[in-house]
């Protein structure tokens, strides 16, 4: 008979032959079909004896879809054991009293059946208690606020309320344009219509987010008599904009002028770098055609927790909240209390101040490695993200890209190269822009500093070998 030793031993062996493996079928990730879900899912069919053309067609909105720019990215970047800075979660953990309170709503039995599906009352008020003063309004937790399972969650709940498969309705986005709101508009019947943010300075220098413009009149030309809604992200990702009092009393006056849906997209509210974070909502007028949403992942730098948040008057707020209902019907209840109650606390105990202080050091810090290696950048004024302007980068004519990078552009490739060759990774921009309008991504390379120090530092030390890769003008 063996040992339990023995035994141990096969098993410890087993289970590294097997983590290789693993690893080994990662890295044919980029050179093989693997990458195309659809070519996995005929291979899983196969190894069952199912004949796949038995089956009923998928949504064409789905049949031909590739692999996320986030799942690719972070793929690539851990194949070569890169510095992720690519997608923007916090890679420090949350602060000792948020994961207490999460940690103690737990114990409740109550806290683990379901919600109501508006929200936990505890939560509606914390809502209501920290926005109130921001809208101007004393808000109504019995109508006015609704919570969703992330502020993602939230977007697709307003797209599904006020969309109506058949009727061709549009959605304007302003570009660069975080990439959930498309598909959310897809899968509601809707169609978006795109007008970018323009820079009106030289890529080639380092600029402020405020350089990035909407052009108004290019805005109101984008409306037509399907328009339903405009939706509007400040503090931006990925550009870090964070739009002044008058640019939102011009797109206020717009949405008044065509009767518009407002979907303000504000999950970066507080963090602005000594820029005023103005909530459209609280403008004149604006409040009536406005949903604002929000999110307790950025709040308070928890993002597998999916708590968002919709906010606005009861005839906007109650067809969303059906809809919330018929999507995911409730949000998970333990963590709507553990939010709630570092809510409660983050509001007497100094912590959204320190955490601006703490991202605008961040944000310092990346600023001067990019500074060191050479490469010009938009300085953001919100949220937690750097485009850097890589194209003083030279990359070989003969570089070997793999085909799920090769075609998607000279953005995804650049961003590759990063993660090969300099071990740092970003996210290319095009992939948050429509294809008519990639090109404007331009040479640009999104990096989030929601990061440690000690990951800033290691991305400092990698991008030296960036210097080495710089075409003189």
């Amino acid at each position: 008979m063996r040992s339990a030793f023995q035994l141990n031993s096969r098993l410890a062996t087993l289970a590294v032959r097997n983590a290789r493996r693993a690893r080994q079928t990662a890295a044919m990730a980029f050179t093989t079909n693997e990458h195309d879900p659809t070519a996995a899912s005929a291979s899983a069919l196969a190894s069952t004896g199912v004949d796949q053309h038995s089956l009923p067609e998928p949504s064409p909105l789905y049949a031909g879809t590739g692999l996320d720019v986030w799942t690719m990215m972070n793929q690539a970047a851990a194949e070569v054991g890169a510095v992720n800075l690519g997608q923007g979660f916090m890679s420090f953990p949350p602060q000792a009293f948020i994961r207490r309170a999460a940690q103690e709503a737990l114990e409740e039995n109550a806290h683990n059946q379901y919600a109501p599906p508006r929200g936990r009352p505890a939560l509606l008020e914390q809502i209501a208690a920290r926005f109130s003063p921001t809208l101007g309004r004393r808000l109504d937790v019995a109508s006015e606020i609704s919570v969703h399972a992330g502020a993602n969650e939230a977007l697709l709940s307003v797209f599904t309320a006020f969309l109506t498969h058949g009727q061709a309705h549009e959605v304007i986005l302003m570009e660069p344009a975080f990439d959930q709101y498309a598909p959310n508009i897809a899968m509601a019947g809707g169609k978006p219509v795109y007008v970018p943010l323009r820079l009106q300075a030289d890529a080639r220098k380092v600029v402020s987010s405020d350089d990035w413009k909407i052009d108004m009149a290019e805005l109101e030309a984008a409306v037509s008599p399907k328009t339903r809604i405009l939706v509007l992200n400040t503090p931006h990702n990925p550009v870090g904009k964070v739009f002044t009092r008058d640019e939102l009393t011009q797109i206020g006056a717009i949405a008044e002028r065509h009767n518009l849906l407002v979907l303000a997209d504000e999950v970066y509210e507080h963090l602005t770098y000594a820029r005023e974070h103005v909530s459209i909502a609280s403008l004149p007028r604006m409040w009536e055609r406005t949903v604002t949403v929000g999110s307790a992942g950025k709040l308070l730098g928890v993002t597998g927790w999916r708590v968002g948040w919709a906010i606005g008057p009861r005839a906007l707020i109650q067809p969303t909240l059906a809809a919330h209902t018929r999507i995911v019907f409730t949000a998970n209840t333990p963590l709507q209390e553990g939010v709630a109650s570092a809510m409660r606390q983050a509001a007497t105990n100094g912590f959204y101040d320190a955490q601006r202080q703490e991202y605008q050091r961040r944000r310092n810090r990346l600023i001067e490695i990019f500074d060191d290696a050479g490469l010009p950048y938009v300085v953001p004024d919100g949220a937690y993200y750097l485009l850097v302007n890589a194209s003083a980068v030279r990359l070989p004519q003969d570089y070997p890209f793999p085909d799920a990078i090769a075609s998607r552009g000279p953005n995804f490739r650049l961003a590759y190269f990063f993660i090969r060759e300099f071990g740092v990774s970003g996210i290319p921009p095009a992939e948050f822009y429509c294809e008519p309008h990639r090109h404007l991504a331009g040479d640009y390379v999104r990096f989030a500093f929601c990061k440690t120090d000690e990951g800033l530092d290691a991305a400092a030390v990698a991008l030296q070998k960036l210097k080495r890769h710089l075409q003189s003008e």
